[in-house]
């Protein structure tokens, strides 16, 4: 049995994580675009093209995960389960064709998410960890509704188009964030570093707000437009 020293000390830093950035994850979570994906109303081009802007992004975060393996801090967070460029890769080609690289390109917004990730995630064990927290929790807890909404959106044939959202190999998503959240609170942060992470993820959240918004306005003219 281990002594209590070799026991990790755990905080509440999970609960004061998710506490300090609701009113953040809830605004992302208002913006046009988001509002009619989950309506079930969102075309299949729209959603290529968000599923384009969201590669990039994952493109340069599986690569700072990649860096980060070995790190004491930020190496326990990484899960081979919760990789999303192939999958994307997948629907992106379902969606555009083989060409399909050729035919994405970063937004502005997504340029400046993808910057901010390079600043952040591959010298930082907590900047990756608010980077990772922010995207893969999300897409693994909005996932299932995501797809039931595209679904209703598309009325495909089959089940191709959804690798993104589809997580086969994690058999419980509350398992997985249950995990997560025991990690964060055993991770040994000092109080200066958490408010420093709990910074970062705001500034996740304003990023990804960002890339909707710009989906939002470039996008099908059905989507409502925000009041100025």
């Amino acid at each position: 049995m281990s002594s209590p020293a070799q026991q990790p000390v755990r905080s509440d830093f999970a609960a004061r994580l998710r506490s300090d950035t609701r009113a953040d994850h809830a605004h992302v979570q208002s913006l046009p675009f988001l509002r009619t994906l989950l309506a079930g109303e969102l075309e299949a081009d729209a959603y290529a093209v968000m599923l384009g802007q969201h590669y990039f992004v994952y493109e340069v975060l599986e690569q700072a995960a990649e860096a980060m393996r070995s790190d004491v801090v930020a190496g326990p967070f990484i899960s081979d389960r919760l990789l999303r460029s192939a999958h994307l890769a997948t629907d992106l080609h379902h969606y555009l064709g083989p060409d399909w690289r050729e035919v994405i390109k970063p937004s502005a917004a997504t340029e400046r998410y993808r910057e901010r990730l390079q600043e952040a995630c591959f010298t930082w064990p907590g900047g990756f960890v608010a980077h990772h927290y922010t995207r893969c929790l999300a897409d693994l807890s909005g996932g299932q509704l995501i797809r039931s909404a595209m679904r209703r959106s598309l009325n495909p044939p089959d089940d191709r188009g959804f690798a993104f959202l589809t997580f086969d190999d994690v058999p419980s998503s509350a398992g997985v964030r249950n995990a997560y959240r025991l990690l964060l609170d055993t991770a040994g942060w000092d109080e200066p570093e958490q408010r420093r992470i709990i910074a970062e993820v705001r500034l996740a959240y304003r990023l990804n707000e960002a890339v909707f918004a710009d989906l939002g306005e470039r996008l099908p003219p059905r989507i409502p437009r925000q009041r100025r």
